[in-house]
């Protein structure tokens, strides 16, 4: 397999940026949607696709079991089941869902602390 990807610090890509990290066309990567089960972009309200790390990963792996190793698609989907792909993913997504709550867990915390912190300074400024 290639070199291992290194991806920007970020939750979700475009297609866009996606295309670019992998030198593949848009319309290949709308296509593997279709023909691959592990690779799931969610969509934004908008209707964009939103790629995680995960499904980039995948990306990668099928890039290279069609370019360099001459698979087939079936041959691909396949080798992926047998690599327990499909499970990884699956389990990779509840981990990151998980660490989304957690994260926006704490971010709805601290967003009600500084209004508590504001709501008591406009009152030492109301008695002033």
């Amino acid at each position: 397999m290639e070199s291992r990807l290194k991806l920007p610090d970020k939750i979700y890509f475009k297609i866009g940026e996606v295309s670019r990290i992998l030198s593949l066309e848009t319309h290949v990567l709308r296509y593997w949607e279709t023909e691959f089960p592990s690779i799931k972009p969610i969509k934004s309200k908008s209707g964009q696709r939103l790629y995680r790390r995960s499904d980039i990963e995948v990306l990668h792996l099928v890039k290279d079991l069609l370019y360099k190793q001459k698979f087939t698609i079936e041959g691909a989907r396949r080798h992926l089941r047998s690599l327990g792909v499909d499970r990884s993913m699956k389990e990779k997504e509840k981990r990151d869902q998980t660490n989304i709550q957690i994260t926006l867990t704490a971010l709805k915390s601290r967003v009600e602390n500084l209004g508590n912190i504001l709501e008591r300074f406009e009152k030492k400024l109301l008695k002033a």
